[in-house]
């Protein structure tokens, strides 16, 4: 990672919205802000990678205050290019350890982005940071994936999730360290272009150990916004750790 902004630089954040379009479409978007509403109640709230306000823009909407951290300078921009994103606060640094001056009855960590710290030191660090600026009773929560390992033949590394004529995508995984990678091949104008943003996979049991780490405890896991039930076939999960009010 050569660049001030970490993996999201000035090349991803100028068609970042485009490219993840839709997990900015209303049925990705609502649900999701309803429940972390519900979570601050009167309180305000933290989000952990505030990127260009998918979750934040929208949620402050609904009258919560909220707070961003974000490395990058570049997604920030956006942020602060739509409406309403000039009132939002962000400090700028590593969300696993960079403090502000406040506390919170909510902080989230959504869209997989808790896999963009690449260690495990670093995800528990995390947790430890948000538990840090929770109120007592208030929530952490995080939106990921499960690992997607069942795919997986003896031997082979690489998953391809997008092929077009355009575009090829493809995550690796190495299940010895749960190191990964998203991989993409974008071509235009016959010239092809290759990508590729490191991640660390983790279990959800392996989250609840951190967040026990951090002296919260798990209050709820979802399959997804709307509190469908977690099942061993769920693709991903919306967890909540609540800290003790004592």
């Amino acid at each position: 990672m050569h660049d001030e902004d970490g993996y999201f630089g000035e090349n991803v954040a100028a068609t970042y919205d485009e490219s993840a379009a839709d997990m900015f479409s209303p049925e990705a978007v609502e649900p999701a802000v309803g429940m972390l509403a519900e979570l601050a109640g009167e309180g305000s709230a933290l989000e952990l990678g505030i990127g260009t306000g998918r979750i934040a823009l929208p949620l402050a909407g609904r009258g919560v205050p909220v707070h961003g951290i974000d490395m990058s300078r570049a997604m920030v921009a956006r942020l602060r290019a739509k409406p309403g994103g000039d009132a939002i606060g962000v400090t700028i640094g590593d969300f696993a350890t960079t403090r502000v001056a406040d506390t919170f009855t909510v902080a989230y960590l959504v869209f997989n982005t808790i896999n963009n710290l690449t260690t495990q030191d670093a995800q528990v660090a995390c947790f430890r940071n948000a538990a840090a600026h929770l109120k007592p009773g208030g929530c952490f929560v995080i939106e990921v994936g499960v690992p997607d390992l069942r795919r997986l033949p003896p031997g082979q590394t690489a998953v391809p999730f997008h092929i077009s004529p355009t575009r090829w995508a493809f995550d690796t995984y190495d299940v010895a360290t749960q190191a990964m990678s998203s991989n993409y091949v974008t071509i235009v104008d016959g010239h092809a272009a290759y990508e590729s943003i490191p991640f660390r996979y983790v279990w959800p049991a392996e989250l609840d150990l951190m967040a026990r780490l951090a002296g919260l405890r798990l209050r709820d896991r979802w399959e997804g916004w709307s509190r469908t039930p977690f099942t061993s076939e769920s693709p991903r999960h919306i967890s909540v750790w609540e800290k003790p009010a004592a």
